[in-house]
């Protein structure tokens, strides 16, 4: 899949991105002060809004529609900033387009519908714009691979990815689970895929937007898109995850911008000596788990020999307890161990389950 490099449409350097804006388009007055005051910081590279807001339920603050992107256009004449809206059908983009909107963007709630994704994707046909493309609510890595190939089949080659976390029922530390390990295979199937992180949406609350951003920021995503708003407590969507733009200021100042790969000879050097005994620990661990499954396997037989099921619960149950313990002794996260035994438990049934057909 041919992307271009983010820095080539949406910034003239490498750093990484910002895109900030108030969750909703709510009034002239309000869009115009958060853009004026969002032009005064260097690192704001587009001015983002939501035009329509497609909500959980009836009767909430739905968007100003066509109002606001009037109002967007005004924001862009007078502070020259470019812009960005979340489209939602070909009726959005054509509207969005007619109001001079620079970037599109994909909503979560959009990205799980095929059918929506596609129509959007007929109407951006012979269209030259960027579209940034958001994960679908739940953690479906390749439905929102699908939607990116939708958009780019359409031949628009200016594509981004942002993360904003997904939906997990119940309380939660975040409003929506990071669950970093998506973006990084997603980046590991498109590695020229730029991607930024939404911390708002994954936050849901203003005082874990500065840990989400950073931890983003640390995997080497390519931007961040926050949310901002003149008064915060007032906004009518999303009040709890909405920066003033002072607090952004101050946010964005006490970012750690770390390089994507050493730039001195000397730490790379120590780098690949590091990584040299990862590779011969690995490569250990590989024969170890060769051992394993060969004594599975006989463990397997005999259970077949003896009609005895494959799945024991009492031992299920031992492992977990002694291995939770075995980790604590060496100080070893209990749920990296609880991750590594479910795995390797898998692999045992399945090669049992096999040798019994």
């Amino acid at each position: 899949m041919d992307i271009k490099p983010l820095h080539t449409w949406l910034t003239s350097t490498k750093e990484p991105l910002l895109i900030s804006g108030p969750c909703g388009a709510e009034s002239e007055t309000q869009v115009l002060s958060t853009a004026e005051q969002l032009s005064k910081i260097p690192q704001v590279a587009l001015f983002r809004s939501g035009i329509w807001k497609p909500r959980t339920r009836p009767n909430a603050f739905e968007g100003m529609g066509e109002t606001g992107l009037k109002w967007l256009q005004t924001a862009k004449q007078q502070y020259g900033l470019r812009t960005t809206v979340e489209v939602a059908n070909a009726q959005h983009v054509e509207l969005a387009l007619k109001y001079g909107v620079d970037v599109l963007w994909i909503g979560a709630r959009t990205t799980v519908n095929p059918f929506s994704v596609q129509e959007i994707a007929d109407s951006l046909k012979g269209v030259d714009v960027p579209v940034m493309i958001k994960n679908p609510i739940h953690a479906d890595l390749q439905l929102w691979i699908g939607a990116i190939e939708r958009i780019h089949q359409a031949g628009i080659d200016k594509i981004a990815a942002i993360h904003r976390g997904f939906h997990y029922y119940g309380k939660h530390k975040y409003r929506n689970e990071p669950i970093w390990k998506i973006p990084i295979e997603l980046r590991t199937h498109l590695s020229q895929l730029p991607i930024i992180c939404d911390p708002s949406h994954i936050a849901g609350t203003r005082e874990l937007i500065q840990e989400v951003a950073q931890q983003a920021l640390n995997i080497g995503m390519d931007g961040l898109m926050i949310e901002s708003h003149t008064d915060p407590d007032k906004a009518l969507s999303d009040a709890k995850q909405q920066l003033t733009p002072d607090a952004l200021r101050k946010l964005v100042s006490d970012l750690v911008i770390r390089e994507d790969k050493p730039t001195n000879e000397g730490h790379k050097e120590q780098l690949d000596e590091f990584r040299k005994l990862i590779d011969e620990i690995d490569e250990s661990m590989m024969d170890i788990i060769q051992k394993r499954e060969d004594l599975i396997r006989l463990i397997g037989m005999y259970k077949k020999d003896h009609n005895i099921t494959v799945f024991q619960l009492e031992r299920w149950q031992e492992i977990l307890k002694t291995r939770a313990q075995w980790a604590d002794k060496r100080g070893i996260s209990r749920v990296h161990s609880e991750k590594l035994c479910q795995l390797l438990h898998e692999e045992s049934i399945r090669i049992q389950n096999e040798l019994f057909n």
